[in-house]
């Protein structure tokens, strides 16, 4: 509903400007949502530092804005590398996550053979041996018949997918889903229509593959063991099924259809950067670093054409990305930095984005949004540490520390690593602040350094 209620908002948000967007989209616009909604506990504590801006968490890629240099942010990249669907999908509003990247190995399937279609990393399918080489238990996934009609799969076994798809048909392709999917205008306009109640109270949380896909795709019975599994009742599960099937039906009596959804393909090669986790903000951001095909692919996405900008007397190795720093002295070895001014800089395998120092030594470290003024500096050598700096107008700067190996979202209501708030504390607090005087102020120590 989430997809709905935002489309709603938007389309209000359009009229007020003397846009009609239902019959713009009808009317062959291409349409693209962002979900960037959630705290970001995955991430904590780079939210934070960000003053609660999720999708505003930098990238090293460089931007000129207003002939200031500044960081590409997650929902940046995540734009520039979805528009490209946009010719592919005219007549339809494309749903995509805010915090992962995809460079599909397909090329650009059109959309438009169903109403619905839902991104996957399908390919042939897979012998038994092959499901469990390719861990695809751990995954929701995709299967597409031989008619091209698609299936929503949970996390399960090869047998017990076989078994749920026994009256689907024979299965051509099956994969990861990506979890990014397009609707078509009539079918986008229907559903607003069915859940005008539940978008308008704001109550209900149905989400795509639960609530959409699966009972769309699925048998009731199969259904039903399903969401039963995940601690829905029976009688609720199938209430929500027998509504689905009634409001498919009426849909294609209107618009004549073999199959609700389809698969459009990112391939089974696809380059899938997820920046949503913390763990893997530090893997997919030293990746620029690498040597392979991939890393090249990256470094070309986020228009790194020079991997060291800087001029002085700093060491660098031939595979650290070094981007609009100021720095004197020291060595870099495997490390990206973006944004940097310190004086003396010694760093092995980090990510060091928007940071000012006069020391600095780190081992495997994430250090973000950083101002540092003491002699001192910065020492995280012990290695696997991340420390965030958070501004707030009228309050003493909060410094987050964390580690690679802490799940955000666990301890997002303790006080870890000697911190004097915690990660939900400080979203609390970032709760009322404005965002550009927050960054403004963070500038400001910054340049006073």
């Amino acid at each position: 509903l989430g997809t709905l209620y935002a489309y709603s908002k938007a389309r209000a948000k359009a009229q007020e400007k003397g846009v009609d967007l239902d019959e713009k989209v009808k009317g062959g616009w291409s349409v693209g949502m962002y979900h960037t909604a959630g705290k970001g506990t995955r991430l904590a504590p780079l939210p934070g530092s960000e003053n609660n801006n999720k999708p505003g968490v930098k990238l090293p890629s460089m931007l000129s804005v207003d002939g200031s240099e500044t960081e590409l942010t997650i929902l940046e990249a995540v734009i520039r590398q979805t528009n490209s669907y946009a010719p592919h999908r005219k007549g339809r509003v494309s749903v995509f996550w805010g915090d992962q990247v995809f460079i599909p190995s397909a090329g650009m399937p059109p959309s438009g053979s169903h109403p619905a279609d839902i991104l996957a990393l399908a390919g042939p399918m897979p012998t038994e041996e092959e499901w469990k080489e390719r861990g695809l238990e751990k995954y929701g996934l995709i299967a597409v018949n031989k008619k091209g009609n698609a299936a929503q799969v949970e996390k399960v076994s090869y047998h017990t997918a076989m078994d749920i798809l026994k009256t689907f048909g024979e299965i051509s392709q099956v994969g990861p889903s990506l979890g990014s999917f397009s609707l078509s205008a009539p079918l986008l306009l229907s559903l607003l229509s069915e859940f005008t109640t539940e978008i308008s109270a704001k109550t209900q949380k149905f989400d795509s593959d639960p609530h959409f896909w699966m009972p769309m795709t699925l048998p009731k019975e199969e259904y039903t063991k399903i969401m039963v599994s995940k601690g829905t009742s029976e009688g609720d599960a199938k209430a929500h099924f027998d509504r689905i099937s009634k409001f498919v039906k009426t849909f294609k009596e209107k618009n004549p259809c073999d199959g609700m959804l389809g698969c459009i393909s990112a391939g089974t090669e696809c380059y899938w950067w997820d920046y949503g986790l913390l763990p893997l903000f530090f893997k997919n951001n030293l990746l620029a670093t690498k040597t392979s095909v991939e890393a090249n692919a990256l470094r070309e996405f986020l228009q790194i054409t020079t991997r060291n900008t800087q001029e002085s007397a700093v060491s660098v190795d031939k595979h650290s990305v070094v981007l609009g720093c100021s720095l004197k002295t020291g060595k870099i070895k495997e490390s990206v930095c973006s944004t940097v001014t310190c004086d003396d800089l010694d760093v092995e395998g980090c990510v060091l984005i928007n940071v000012s120092a006069k020391k600095i030594k780190a081992r495997n470290a994430v250090i973000y949004n950083v101002v540092e003024t003491s002699d001192e500096g910065i020492d995280m050598s012990k290695g696997g540490e991340v420390r965030a700096d958070v501004f707030m107008p009228k309050v003493d700067k909060v410094v987050l520390r964390s580690s690679l190996e802490t799940d955000g979202g666990k301890v997002w209501k303790e006080k870890t690593a000697g911190n004097t708030m915690s990660f939900e504390e400080v979203y609390e607090a970032n709760g009322t602040v404005d965002i550009i005087e927050a960054q403004a102020l963070a500038r400001s120590a910054k340049i006073a350094k």
